[in-house]
């Protein structure tokens, strides 16, 4: 049986939980999912944890709208 890890969304600001994420990683769980809402998109924190993280797997569910959510998040994160 493979465990997956949901973090849900990440919100207008940087809101991602790297440690628990990492200790995720650490107990062998397979894979970390993200979700995309309210302007928030899911790719970017996703990005994010791959920098953070060395071999858990990343996923998300694809809106046909992800452009508009990923600039979105991406202008509110550099703000």
């Amino acid at each position: 049986m493979n465990l997956g890890l949901a973090i849900g969304y990440s919100g207008a600001r940087l809101d991602v939980p790297v440690a628990l994420v990492q200790r995720a990683e650490e107990l062998g769980y397979d894979s970390v999912w993200s979700a995309e809402a309210y302007g928030s998109d899911a790719i970017t924190p996703l990005a994010f944890l791959a920098a953070k993280t060395s071999r858990i797997k990343l996923g998300t569910h694809m809106n046909p709208d992800i452009p508009i959510y990923l600039a979105t998040t991406v202008r509110r994160w550099s703000s």
